[in-house]
């Protein structure tokens, strides 16, 4: 598969005497890094007809203010390896480009950086342009990517002929006329050489500017043909020559050309994995957004393309596939399928089941071992000293929670009946279930915190109960729980309770419920989907019909949100939570990312391949959910 690209590159002009220029739009050689061969340039000939001229480049659209011209009669040069075109000036914009022309080609003016650079869409196979698919402009830039410019007039080179006088022309041959005779043959032949000089002088100076040889080898290159009457063969012998002498004595460092733009390059990979991502109605990514591809006919087509298993023998033949690349089937499949999975995650997640991330802080972990969450203590007050005594110990401790991590995940096959059948639709939706699974799975854990153990939740590590009634200076006691239906003054009592949850210090007799208060207001109303209307009627007051609103006086300016949570069965429990962000106490942990993986068997000999005729897609996921503080929550067990 080809590689499309995009460049600019400078080109040079003269003018005609016929008001229109005639520029050197594009030469044979290295260009930005790429090499364009005189073959492919000279079958691009067709694409240059036609094409405008604009003042200055412009990526984001043109503007008729900038027309300056239109390029006409493409022809091939073979003394400098290039395409010559005829520009005729037309539009708002001509004034301009004939007015700089004429000042720039004026014998002792200085000449600023200014010339043409070509704007085209390319195809190439590593860095050698294989085809030019489109010339969309030539355009009078600043400082051209390739260096050209504008050089004098051709018609400067020769003189207007003078009329003759006839009266004046005497027939009969003397020695005088003979001698004016060879005087005036003398002085044509000088003029003659004069012009031949100025020709070779031209072709000298556009044919280094087009070579991107090295300044000191141009120098050189110079020094052989500067001031003499030269073959246009011999000078592209030499350039060729020092071309080669350069190669070898950079053949082990980089290269690079002059400085240019260059847009939109793919590589025949991007443009595969572009096709298969609309094959499974993935998104692509910003990067292959513009990648223009032939859309492929389903599952099937694709497998056949890159492993030419036509016999569906489970193998790879190279000699029989259509599509010389290094992606495989497997990896492509599976690079489609996460970015469908990424794709239901945020719709689900749209949709409520991301509620977790809201009330739940997410941590990375490196290893599998097992999770130890240290909420360390604080101090409470600092006691006095006394002149000349002695500090005392300050009591700070620590509530060490544990959590480890497990394992969830299975395998969908991916048989070759299947790919037979071409059966792309159930491909399709296997993603997108796999994500549901994955996204689901989570919310269903950061549920389970809540109501496991009949409502009371997990034991922790002062030995209580998640939620329990008992006071906060008992050991384990954590006065977050109640029994009140949900209604605006059960939750401002569970705000008072959270506010006044006091702050640890330590786990021990003595320094149980002893810190100083948290101060901290919940931010979320947790709720079953029964629970929805009414929690939203306590926390946006202006939602409550009732005729005497009492809520909006009682909630007015309090921050909160409502969280339906869509794994809550019991009608009627509800619970309160603090932001995270200031006050964390469910975590989520995570070892290979947030979302589950999907692997795909890569080797397409060996395995399930050779043994079921199999192609496997296994999802696997490592999560852990533990709650490392009780006192941002507060728990409600309506009977």
């Amino acid at each position: 598969m080809q590689v499309e690209n995009r460049l600019r590159l400078a080109a040079s002009g003269e003018v005609t005497a016929g008001g229109a220029f005639e520029i050197l739009a594009i030469t044979a050689g290295e260009g930005n890094g790429w090499q364009f061969p005189a073959d492919c340039l000279r079958a691009s000939l067709p694409l240059w007809d036609g094409v405008e001229t604009f003042v200055d480049h412009a990526w984001l659209g043109r503007s008729v203010r900038d027309l300056a011209g239109v390029c006409r009669q493409p022809e091939w040069d073979a003394a400098v390896q290039g395409v010559r075109l005829h520009l005729s000036p037309v539009g708002p914009s001509a004034p301009l480009l004939t007015a700089l022309a004429r000042q720039m080609l004026a014998e002792g003016n200085a000449r600023p950086a200014v010339g043409f650079s070509a704007d085209l869409v390319f195809t190439a196979r590593g860095q050698q342009v294989e085809e030019i698919l489109k010339v969309y402009s030539v355009d009078l830039v600043m400082d051209p990517a390739r260096g050209g410019a504008f050089v004098r007039a051709l018609n400067a080179l020769y003189s207007e002929p003078k009329e003759v006088d006839r009266m004046k022309v005497d027939t009969k041959p003397n020695a005088a006329s003979a001698a004016n005779e060879a005087a005036s043959g003398l002085q044509a032949q000088q003029e003659a050489e004069a012009v031949r000089g100025e020709m070779c002088r031209y072709l000298l100076d556009t044919a280094l500017a087009a070579s991107h040889l090295p300044a000191a080898m141009q120098r050189h290159v110079r020094a052989g043909f500067a001031g003499r009457v030269f073959e246009s063969a011999a000078l592209q012998t030499a350039i060729e020559e020092a071309r080669g002498l350069v190669s070898d004595l950079t053949a082990s460092a980089l290269v690079t050309g002059p400085g240019g733009q260059v847009s939109q390059m793919f590589s025949s990979e991007d443009r595969l994995q572009a096709a298969v991502d609309d094959l499974f109605g993935a998104p692509r990514g910003d990067s292959l957004a513009s990648v223009q591809v032939a859309r492929l006919s389903g599952i099937r087509e694709l497998y056949m393309l890159l492993t030419g298993d036509h016999d569906l023998h489970g193998g790879y033949f190279p000699g029989r596939a259509q599509l010389a690349t290094t992606a495989d089937f497997s990896g492509l499949v599976k690079n489609a399928m996460n970015k469908v999975v990424l794709d239901q995650w945020q719709k689900l997640g749209k949709a409520g089941y991301d509620w977790w991330t809201r009330v739940a802080q997410v941590e990375h972990f490196n290893t599998l071992n097992s999770i130890t969450g240290i909420l360390m203590g604080t101090v409470g007050a600092l006691p006095s000293v006394a002149e000349g005594a002695a500090y005392t110990e300050l009591a700070v401790g620590d509530s060490p929670e544990t959590a480890s991590f497990v394992k969830y995940g299975g395998y969908i096959p991916l048989t070759l009946e299947l790919i037979d059948r071409d059966e792309t639709h159930k491909l399709r939706a296997y993603p997108r279930e796999l994500a549901s699974a994955g996204l689901r799975k989570i919310s269903a854990l950061a549920a389970a915190v809540f109501t496991a153990n009949a409502g009371i939740g997990p034991t922790l590590a002062d030995t209580g109960a998640l939620f329990n009634a008992a006071a906060v200076t008992t050991a384990g006691g954590h006065a977050n729980l109640d029994t009140t239906a949900l209604s605006a003054s059960a939750w401002d009592a569970a705000c008072t309770a959270v506010y006044g949850q006091p702050m640890l210090i330590k786990n021990a007799a003595g320094a149980y419920g002893t810190g100083p208060k948290m101060a901290i207001n919940p931010r979320y109303l947790l709720v079953p989907r029964a629970l929805q209307l009414a929690a939203m009627k306590i926390l946006y007051p202006t939602l409550e019909n009732a005729a005497n609103i009492y809520s909006e006086n009682m909630q007015r300016g309090a921050p909160g949100d409502v969280i339906t949570v869509p794994d809550w069965t019991d009608a009627n429990d509800w619970a309160a939570a603090c932001d995270p962000a200031v006050a964390p106490a469910l975590f989520v942990g995570e070892r290979f990312g947030i979302m589950p993986e999907i692997i795909l068997q890569c080797d397409d000999r060996l395995g399930a391949v050779f043994t079921n005729d199999q192609h496997r897609l296994k999802v696997r996921h490592f999560l852990a959910v533990w709650v490392n503080d009780f006192r941002p929550l507060y728990k409600s067990n309506v009977a």
